[in-house]
């Protein structure tokens, strides 16, 4: 294995975004709902280190979460916000 493929790469996955005054985001606690701008149908982002490399699906294997790999990502519709 090359020194490159050894290397760890953190992945992280982005269900939606939301804006929200400050103010509401001071008061929230414990359950406490923030909605997204996106449906349970929507693809997620995958990010690697924080930048978006594809778009996938949300799968449940074995009582776990899993996500699916659908496409490369788009990094222009991502800093759009789009969903």
């Amino acid at each position: 294995m090359s020194q490159i493929e050894a290397v760890e790469v953190e992945i992280s996955v982005v269900l939606g975004r939301s804006v929200l005054p400050m103010q509401q985001l001071l008061r929230m606690g414990r359950g406490a709902v923030i909605p997204l701008d996106a449906s349970e149908r929507d693809e997620v982002w995958i990010l690697a280190n924080n930048h978006p490399v594809a778009r996938g699906e949300i799968e449940i294997r074995d009582d776990r979460i899993a996500i699916t790999v659908t496409r490369p990502a788009d990094i222009y519709d991502f800093m759009a916000g789009a969903a």
